[in-house]
């Protein structure tokens, strides 16, 4: 994980890593660390693959955290987020795992993730982990991902 405002990929030729590794990860100083506000960040397409079938598994994720020092570089986190691709792991896992790298590198006020999968097999899962306290007084909109319903 990048620990400096230097970023490993922002500005510079990338490739999306084979695997997850948090290390493709940065941050920067976070410019209003004095107040308390909420960032979204929203994957409608994230993809994994089944560890047992090794068929993909599709989801919509939806980070939002309270930063305190540090804020997440997006460019990162699309390379983190795509190197999944071919990462064999249960929805819980990759959904819980993010969230965890995710708070380990910005160690925010407040991080939660919504894991929000389509069906395979059937059955949707749905996946949701947070960590912190929000703070008091901050708006946190729904995350807008509805129930899976089927077709109607």
């Amino acid at each position: 994980m990048t620990k400096e405002s230097t970023f490993a990929h922002l500005g510079r030729p990338s490739r999306i890593p084979e695997t997850p590794d948090a290390e493709t990860l940065d941050r920067a100083p976070n410019p209003h660390a004095d107040t308390d506000y909420v960032a979204r960040f929203a994957a409608p397409e994230f993809t994994s693959i089944c560890p047992v079938t090794g068929q993909p598994d599709f989801a919509h994720l939806v980070i939002d955290y309270a930063p305190d020092k540090w804020i997440l570089e997006s460019k990162s986190l699309k390379l983190y987020l795509a190197s999944f691709r071919n990462h064999g792991a249960f929805h819980e896992d990759c959904t819980v795992r993010i969230g965890k790298d995710l708070a380990g590198l910005l160690q925010p006020r407040w991080l939660r993730i919504g894991g929000y999968w389509f069906p395979r097999g059937g059955i949707p899962i749905d996946v949701f982990w947070q960590t912190g306290k929000l703070p008091d007084g901050v708006w946190v909109p729904h995350q807008g991902v509805a129930p899976y319903r089927g077709r109607g």
